[in-house]
């Protein structure tokens, strides 16, 4: 009900609204925003990285992307109108004195081999986007998917379990099939009054880091509502998301099917300073609660209502339901003109007697990044690169009520792994006209859980049920390695919706002393859209 409310407020925006030229959000997808890396990571540049999706509101990313939504269009010969509108057009594009609106249809059409099962793997999307600007202030944004499709063994039996479809959601999943059925929605109404201040309503994800991944807040999960206030003012933005999620995993509390599932609220807050040219810091803090009970529901906490109020002592005098806080670091530091090394701590719990101990107390949980990304490696143009490493401690994110912790749609708001993990990965990418390349490696090491025990990798646990009280060590558990392997070839068709022919290749191995799960898929596809949808777990 939450997106089509969401829908009906962007109709309501575009006729209602006046003027030109407001900041646009940019979707945010890991391979186009590498492409952005020079404008983002220079010296001369006020933008505040780790903040996601961007809006183009610096100079310098404004003409990059504009640059971008421009490859291979050709201004000196006249070309049919198809023509134009596979290569260089939206579908439908409308221009007034005080506003812009174009729409384009989206298809995702992949067919693929898994030679390790010798089964065929398909997707058949079919999506919209339409877009635009009203006025100097307002700008708008909404997509939607119809999908069916069969997927690698992996994907399949994470489907199956959690009754989502990794990134994307579960409305409408059907998944007793081998053909699943889905959908997906995105919705986005931005207000920009002046160059310091912008509020946005969505129904969308959002992203803190400088890296691939982030600890603290990521686009792993599907879509939650959400309001989204970002203020800036000289080198220091603060933005505030206070979020509605759904747990379908949820234990229900009645009966009745019209209620739906269950579902938490989140307030978290996130500020990022410049403090010079080429280093920032970033504080951010999180608390997540349940929207109902078993003594009733409770709704929204206006005690969180304020951006800048210090949460854990709010949170300590609320006796009315338990809410779980956790605190994190952000930081960069651009060594090099185009090499920028960062990194990201998070505290979900901790006993200061026990932290700085051997015991290996089970409630000292936290997370750690660190890694370094740049662009032009070996002086090649456009050639950029990532090297990252991953780690969370046992029952990190989670919470003694699964609705209070640290995800949404039954998948983590952080990292895919949950917890329990140790990774590294790396990453290239290089693009040369309208061919765009990228390899991806990583490894993780994490610790599975046998058959009625908890060791803190499955955050959707409550950690009232550990098996381990001293002596909690990141891989506990069922030892298992995780090798992952991808590349993409894609030449690109349409920069202004990213439609493009795209090759891929995946080689993946999950093994331990119970059992190997290997997949090696070849897909090739026509593919349409600005998100990122995750298989590397």
């Amino acid at each position: 009900m939450k997106k089509y409310l969401l829908l009906g407020v962007l109709v309501v925006a575009i006729f209602s609204l006046k003027a030109q030229t407001p900041n646009v959000n940019i979707p945010y997808s890991y391979p186009f925003y590498q492409k952005l890396n020079k404008s983002v990571y220079d010296v001369n540049s006020r933008s505040h990285s780790a903040i996601k999706g961007f809006y183009a509101d610096d100079s310098l990313l404004v003409n990059r992307y504009q640059d971008l939504m421009e490859i291979g269009v050709d201004s000196l010969n006249k070309r049919s109108w198809v023509r134009r509108k596979l290569t260089q057009e939206h579908l439908l594009n409308f221009k007034g004195d005080d506003y812009t609106v174009y729409a384009d249809f989206l298809p995702d059409l992949q067919i693929g081999r898994d030679f390790n099962e010798n089964t065929t793997t398909w997707k058949n999307t079919r999506g919209f986007q339409i877009g635009g600007t009203v006025g100097d202030k307002f700008s708008f944004y909404t997509n939607g998917f119809e999908n069916q499709g069969v997927f690698a063994n992996y994907i399949n039996d994470f489907i199956n379990t959690t009754k989502v479809v990794p990134s994307e959601m579960g409305g409408g999943l059907k998944v007793d099939k081998r053909v699943k059925d889905w959908a997906y929605v995105t919705a986005l109404l931005s207000y920009t009054p002046n160059k310091h201040l912008n509020i946005a309503l969505g129904y969308d994800k959002n992203f803190i880091g400088d890296g691939y991944r982030s600890m603290l807040l990521s686009d792993v999960a599907a879509n939650y509502s959400f309001l989204r206030i970002r203020a800036t003012l000289g080198n220091v933005q603060y933005q505030t998301i206070f979020g509605y999620m759904l747990d379908p995993g949820a234990e229900k509390l009645t009966t009745d099917r019209r209620l739906g599932d269950r579902g938490k609220w989140a307030a978290m807050h996130y500020i990022d300073w410049n403090a010079t040219n080429r280093f920032s810091i970033g504080f951010f803090q999180a608390v997540t609660w349940a929207d109902a009970q078993p003594e009733g529901k409770r709704g929204f906490d206006f005690n969180y209502i304020h951006p800048f109020i210090f949460l854990r002592p709010l949170e300590g005098a609320n006796t009315y339901s338990p809410d779980k806080m956790r605190l994190g670091i952000n930081t960069k530091y651009e060594i090099l003109d185009k090499t920028t090394v960062y990194g990201q701590f998070m505290i979900d719990e901790f006993t200061a007697k026990e932290f700085f101990s051997s015991k290996g107390y089970w409630a000292n949980k936290w997370a750690l990044q660190l890694g370094f990304r740049g662009s032009d490696l070996f002086k090649v143009k456009n050639l950029n690169y990532l090297a990252e490493f991953n780690t969370a401690r046992p029952y990190t994110y989670a919470h003694f009520d699964r609705v209070s912790n640290y995800s949404a749609m039954n998948q983590p708001l952080a990292h895919p792994l949950g917890a329990n993990f140790r990774e590294v990965l790396g990453i290239l990418n290089y693009s040369y006209k309208r061919f765009d390349l990228q390899g991806q490696m990583m490894y993780a090491r994490y610790g599975l859980d046998p058959d009625g025990a908890n060791y803190g990798k499955d955050i959707f646990k409550s950690y009232l049920t550990r098996t381990v009280e001293y002596g909690s060590h990141i891989g506990q558990g069922i030892a298992t390695d995780l090798y992952f392997a991808e590349g993409r070839v894609a030449y690109l068709l349409n920069p202004k919706y990213n439609l493009r022919l795209e090759v891929g290749g995946v080689l993946r191995r999950e093994t331990n002393g119970i059992k190997n799960t290997n997949t090696a898929l070849f897909t090739f596809g026509l593919r349409s859209t600005f998100r990122n949808l995750y298989q590397d777990f």
